[in-house]
């Protein structure tokens, strides 16, 4: 969830090929341009080794013997990580196994109709690749980013000429998700001893997105990544896990540490408009999506 803006093209994307394309061709070795050996670092601890991410139970949240202690639990998993896993989160289960059809769906249609909803030049919705250069690294991946709320600032050609299954997915996807993003931010004040007046300010407005990532199969993942190192230039993501290949990493103490996606359960972070609202209280933390030589990947942050 983002922080109220007057528009929500920031910037803008040139054209690119298709990943999911040229995965098709099984080129022999990968392209110049994808290769990013200077975002790879070996991990040396094994797996065992690696600490997991905070899981906070939002069950506990509500409930007044369990509210303090888990309030506690969840100011810590900021301060520290920036990110955790929330189970129990009282999203409708029908909405988020929709949405996580129907963001496979798209990616699953003949090229000529998902070229319908390629990014214009100059634009950043759409569906294709973030490029601001012709000398820029590529990641090894597509995303479909689209402007869910306010409902003036969607783009005519995206959301409303959508198939009416994916369209009416993404209604009550986004609108369960929205409600969700105010009750962490109000429990982040509560945390904080902040005024709720002080968040809502900030957010209770503000301009929502959904960006749907696909990352094809590559023979040499090493070479590559889904997305590069980032963290989020917005307040809070709630990402989920579409299909079953892990791809999430994030980097604590200098060290890529894999997210393994727990069940029903949502990947919450905070991004840098929180840090910078937070006063630094609770930090944006960098992250990335690796690829598989065998199996596509899905992912699906909400902003």
């Amino acid at each position: 969830m983002e922080p109220t803006l007057t528009q929500l093209q920031l910037g803008g994307s040139l054209p690119v090929p298709i990943v999911q394309e040229l995965a098709k061709e099984k080129l022999a070795i990968v392209p110049p341009r994808y290769v990013r050996l200077d975002q790879h670092q070996q991990i040396t601890l094994s797996l065992s080794d690696l600490p997991e991410i905070p899981v906070i139970d939002m069950q506990k949240l509500s409930n007044k013997y369990s509210m303090d202690s888990e309030l506690q639990a969840l100011h810590h998993a900021w301060q520290e990580w920036g990110f955790f896993q929330l189970i129990n989160h009282e999203v409708d289960s029908t909405a988020v196994e929709k949405m996580k059809l129907e963001v496979q769906e798209f990616f699953n249609l003949p090229m000529e109709e998902k070229n319908k909803f390629r990014h214009k030049e100059g634009d950043l919705q759409g569906y294709g690749a973030f490029v601001l250069s012709e000398e820029q690294n590529l990641d090894c991946g597509d995303m479909f980013f689209v402007g869910t709320s306010p409902t003036h600032l969607r783009k005519p050609h995206l959301i409303p000429k959508l198939p009416p299954i994916f369209r009416d997915a993404i209604e009550v996807y986004a609108s369960e998700l929205q409600i969700l993003a105010m009750k962490i931010l109000k429990l982040m004040t509560k945390a904080l001893y902040m005024k709720a007046e002080e968040m809502e300010t900030v957010f209770a407005e503000g301009v929502q997105s959904m960006r749907m990532n696909y990352y094809p199969p590559c023979l040499q993942p090493e070479l590559v990544t889904g997305l590069c190192p980032h963290s989020d230039a917005v307040g809070l993501t709630i990402l989920l896990q579409v299909n079953e290949m892990e791809g999430l990493q994030i980097k604590k103490d200098g060290v890529w540490i894999p997210v393994t996606p727990l069940p029903n359960a949502f990947v919450i972070n905070v991004g840098d408009i929180l840090e910078i609202v937070t006063n630094g209280a609770y930090r944006s933390i960098e992250h990335r999506a690796t690829v598989n030589s065998k199996k596509k990947g899905s992912l699906l942050p909400h902003s």
